[in-house]
């Protein structure tokens, strides 16, 4: 049950982002002065409503069969990452072990939704989880500034592409937004989406730290979407403040309003922060809540969190024998 406190504000956090038919949506990337129009005709987010909301839904109470199930699809939303400059094939070569088979003494376990790695380790994460289900996906377009010029952003993309990534994680070009300059960031991300074909699945990082205001989350998130990005995604992992419940559950209005005007579904991927079982239950009640049960898959919803997915291995062991496992149980990342 909801608090008296976020029943006060559900109304203002759940509204509809707009009411535009979907003729109406796309005429609004006609011109610079179109984009702006829209976008700063979206209604302002009620901060303290949106919070309020977020820590309420992030009270429920899990119970041990649901709980199950949830710890099960949380480690089936997974990115197992790795994106540091000491990258080695080797270390890329365990992720994917890791991904395929994230508990090897228990087969049951699910494997997770992707291995996330440069484009220059495409290739061995490919080889590494082939035949298992498991997505590739890779961080370009200048990761994670993205200051670089278009025609470098592309080939970075078409690099990782031609190398067989399955998705696309690319970043936005924060400055570019932040000085209001829409219309240029929402063509990079048709190029962008452009480059990827039909082969690649575009996740469109907004860098949510970065923008400052829920307001220009919002922004940003229909933005995103008009693009024709297939994933709106949090953060890149590499700034202070990354997902939280409360960007998320903005975002995945977003994607549930977007869906209500145009008919077409876009996933949402919070990433950075998002470290234990009880925060991945919390934001999988989010989803439920927020935007229905058509986001609770893989396919619609995903965590960028590698440290997570120990968690989740040491929580389900507890749930399966009762006990905790040794500090030895899961790998080190």
């Amino acid at each position: 049950m909801y608090s008296r406190y976020a029943r006060r504000y559900a109304r203002l956090v759940t509204m509809p982002t707009t009411a535009p038919t979907a003729h109406a949506l796309s005429d609004v990337t006609a011109s610079d002065s179109t984009l702006r129009r829209f976008l700063h005709g979206l209604p302002g987010v009620d901060a303290v409503g949106l919070e309020a909301r977020a820590a309420s839904l992030g009270t429920r109470s899990i119970k041990t069969t649901a709980k199950a199930y949830a710890i099960d699809l949380a480690i089936s939303m997974v990115d197992l990452t790795t994106l540091e400059g000491a990258d080695t094939p080797g270390k890329v070569r365990a992720l994917g072990a890791k991904a395929v088979h994230p508990d090897p003494t228990d087969r049951t376990t699910p494997t997770t939704a992707a291995v996330c790695v440069y484009p220059d380790m495409v290739a061995v994460a490919k080889e590494a989880v082939a035949g298992s289900g498991v997505k590739v996906a890779s961080v370009a377009t200048a990761f994670p500034a993205g200051r670089a010029a278009l025609d470098v952003k592309l080939a970075d993309v078409r690099d990782a592409v031609a190398a067989g990534a399955d998705e696309i994680d690319m970043v936005i070009d924060r400055g570019a937004f932040l000085a209001g300059r829409y219309l240029k960031v929402y063509d990079e991300i048709v190029a962008v989406k452009e480059a990827c074909g039909d082969s690649a699945r575009l996740k469109v990082i907004f860098e949510t730290g970065e923008l400052s205001t829920y307001d220009n989350i919002r922004r940003a998130s229909w933005l995103g979407m008009l693009a024709g990005a297939d994933f709106i995604k949090t953060s890149t992992g590499k700034v202070a403040v990354n997902a939280t419940p409360a960007n998320t559950l903005l975002m995945l209005e977003a994607v549930r309003d977007f869906r209500a005007q145009t008919g077409v579904q876009v996933g949402v991927k919070p990433a950075g922060g998002i470290r234990t079982s009880k925060d991945a239950i919390k934001f999988l009640v989010l989803v439920n809540e927020t935007a229905g049960e058509d986001w609770l898959d893989n396919h619609w919803f995903r965590f960028g969190a590698s440290s997570l997915l120990n968690d989740l291995l040491m929580q389900r062991q507890k749930l399966a024998t009762g006990r905790y496992s040794g500090p030895d149980y899961v790998t080190v990342d």
